[in-house]
């Protein structure tokens, strides 16, 4: 009879016995149990059920839930940056005046730096956490616990280093969900990682909206953080509730791992673990190379995009361009069953150019109306989300089950590499673009 997982269990180990497995085993195994998935891992490398399973939407369906809520509070921070920032500063700041006696209104610390305080803690976890021990409920209770406190403390916030304690917290408990939902899907239906990956860009536009929503009706900054306090509990009740357990089947057939090829034994120890990272680096390259591009635009370029005389203020315009920016994001990463790109590198070339264009566009303002900046920044969106949902799809295919863990939660780091680079770049260049004189649009549409 399959039993209960325990968290002791060695599953990269077992994931490698298990299709070794003879297939009358696997048949009476199957009838054993009418409840629960049990993990069989394909040639591919990827888990499922050995038979119909006609409950598998309660884990897509929780791991879909489960992106959204490890995702929303992050991306509430990056679009209340620019209100973050300006609730501790009177008046904005400004660069050099021009000959007209106008210049660029810059807020001194750009929404960078919440940037660097809502991604540097998420790093510093997501490089700690392949080498703790899995403990899954341990992990996933502190991140919803640093979820909520996050929202608090930015809610109830009076100082600016208090907000971004908060900012802190929560990109804390994004960093320590990440890696543990993406490592834990290796013992599920490797669809888990689609939905995952809509999930999490279902929390993009789903933060944003709601956030831009709120303030556009007038909700203070406190009331609507302390509204976005539903998300921690729903993150509790997918995953204690909604996910099941994985089972594994006990192995009979293989005595020792002996009889495992070199590249599907298990990683066993720091030294090997740190020595096997050379191989993610064709997963990890692109992924943070993509995620730079697009970071430096959404935090060091967004902020000086503005057309005046519209029917959007400046601090809106920074708002729905978020919003439009997930909207991307969203449908991208819920396209891996319909579409998939083995060349990430393809789309950090794209997302390239997208910078060259940003950064032009804010030095001299050329772009006659904001819907063609809302199209780019679509377009962008759709790049970086498909970076994201293809590599860990790819992954999932390519990497041999006793090792994709450590591997997800590896490569997981990629982007967070890659958007701390773009925080530490987009302070100085906004800066250095802010002291410029102001430029003047001819063409408004």
């Amino acid at each position: 009879m399959a039993r209960d997982v325990d968290e002791d269990v060695d599953y990269e180990l077992l994931a490698v016995l298990l299709p070794k497995m003879s297939a009358s085993s696997k048949q009476q195994e199957a009838e054993d149990s009418d409840h629960n998935p049990q993990v069989v891992v394909t040639p591919t490398g990827a888990a499922h059920s050995i038979r119909h399973d006609r409950s598998l939407w309660r884990d897509l369906t929780a791991y879909w839930i489960l992106g959204l809520c490890n995702n929303y509070g992050y991306v509430v921070m990056l679009s209340a940056a620019h209100d973050i920032i300006a609730q501790f500063n009177d008046e904005p700041e400004v660069g050099e005046v021009d000959d007209t006696g106008k210049g660029r209104e810059c807020h001194l610390v750009s929404t960078g730096a919440i940037l660097l305080a809502d991604v540097l803690p998420s790093l510093f976890v997501k490089i700690l956490m392949p080498f703790f021990p899995f403990w899954v409920n341990v992990r996933i209770g502190i991140a919803v616990a640093c979820s909520a406190a996050g929202f608090l403390f930015v809610g109830f916030a009076n100082a600016e280093w208090m907000a971004l304690l908060g900012v802190i917290i929560t990109s804390a408990s994004s960093g320590i969900g990440e890696t543990t939902f993406l490592a834990y899907s290796s013992r599920f239906n490797k669809n888990v990682i689609s939905t995952w990956s809509s999930g999490t860009g279902g929390a993009g536009v789903i933060g944003s909206l709601s956030y831009a929503s709120l303030r556009s009706l007038d909700v203070s900054p406190r009331d609507t953080m302390l509204i976005m306090l539903i998300f921690p509990a729903i993150e509790a009740f997918a995953f204690w509730l909604l996910l099941r357990r994985p089972q594994v089947l006990p192995v009979t057939t293989v005595e020792s791992t002996e009889e495992l090829i070199s590249d599907e034994k298990p990683l066993v120890g720091f030294k090997e673990k740190l020595s096997y990272i050379k191989h993610l680096f064709k997963y990890m390259l692109p992924l943070c190379l993509v995620y730079f591009f697009e970071y430096f635009i959404n935090q060091g370029l967004f902020e000086l995009v503005y057309f005046e005389n519209i029917f959007l203020d400046k601090a809106s315009q920074y708002r729905w361009l978020n919003v439009d920016y997930q909207i991307g994001v969203f449908i991208s990463r819920s396209s891996v069953n319909i579409f998939q790109l083995n060349k990430i590198w393809l789309m950090s070339v794209f997302q390239c150019i997208n910078v060259v264009y940003f950064l032009t566009e804010v030095i001299w303002f050329y772009t006659p109306t904001i819907w063609i900046v809302f199209v780019i920044v679509l377009w962008e969106g759709l790049l970086g989300g498909g970076a994201y949902v293809n590599t860990f799809y790819r992954m999932s295919k390519e990497i041999a089950p006793g090792r994709q863990q450590f591997a997800m939660s590896m490569v997981v780091q990629s982007d967070s590499y890659g958007i701390a680079l773009a925080g530490f770049l987009a302070i100085p260049v906004h800066n250095a673009i802010c002291e410029l004189p102001a430029a003047v649009r001819s063409v408004v549409w």
